[in-house]
């Protein structure tokens, strides 16, 4: 669960609005930093090295910024994609405390035997949905974990299934989400297709993969975000 340094420097934006768009067209992506209620910092940086940033650091990874004069040690709150190019368009930074206590949406993912590339289930011909991408956790800023992983030998005939209750959770984070939500499941696959078919086909799921969380290509939602002052601030647990 690597905690590498993921750095980003960006330069003050003037432009806001609608005309963002034109920054788009050079290559540019539009950004705010909220920092603890303080007014929200407009700002910019290339397209290859935003995109970069996301990919490495989703929703769970501090970004450290360089930005305006200052530096910040952030969390990405959301990021809006136009969804026909599935292109980055807008970041929205918040800025953190190293030693704060926040949430963020962590990743999980099915972890093997030694040797193993998939379940006792999958390797006995059954199939594996996923019911669950991402968990809500809270911890020190510092100590997010990039994944939480849950032990997939444990899913082996049909109807087994594994929850967030599964996960192995380093000490110091805290699981948000609900206990018993389903993180995969095994089914028998003729059993599937045959529920599909009832149905009227596969699952439409091109809603899905554009979600709320990678944002709508809305400019209205992106400039909502940078006339919010300062953004929700994080509040320290226990305070």
């Amino acid at each position: 669960m690597s905690q590498d340094k993921i750095s980003l420097t960006l330069s003050n934006r003037e432009v806001t609005g609608k005309t963002v768009k034109h920054l788009r067209t050079q290559g540019i992506v539009p950004a705010v930093i909220h920092d603890h209620g303080k007014d929200s910092i407009n700002v910019q940086g290339d397209f290859v090295a935003m995109t970069k940033v996301w990919r490495q650091a989703g929703k769970h990874h501090p970004v450290e910024l360089d930005a305006a004069g200052k530096k910040f040690t952030t969390i990405i709150k959301s990021a809006t994609f136009d969804p026909r190019k599935q292109q980055l368009t807008h970041i929205v930074f918040n800025a953190v405390s190293a030693t704060e206590q926040v949430e963020a949406e962590v990743p999980v993912r099915p972890k093997y035997d030694e040797g193993n590339e998939s379940s006792p289930a999958e390797r006995q011909g059954l199939l594996v949905l996923s019911q669950l991408d991402t968990v809500s956790i809270s911890a020190i800023a510092s100590k997010l974990p990039d994944f939480l992983e849950y032990n997939a030998e444990l899913l082996k005939e049909v109807g087994d299934h594994v929850t967030v209750a599964d996960l192995v959770v380093p000490v110091g984070v805290e699981i948000k989400t609900e206990a018993e939500h389903a993180l995969a499941t095994v089914y028998e696959p003729s059993a599937l297709q045959a529920a599909n078919e009832a149905v009227g086909g596969e699952p439409d799921q091109d809603a899905a993969d554009v979600s709320a969380d990678q944002g709508s290509a809305g400019d209205q939602a992106d400039q909502d975000a940078e006339d919010k002052p300062g953004g929700q601030k994080q509040e320290p647990k226990g305070e």
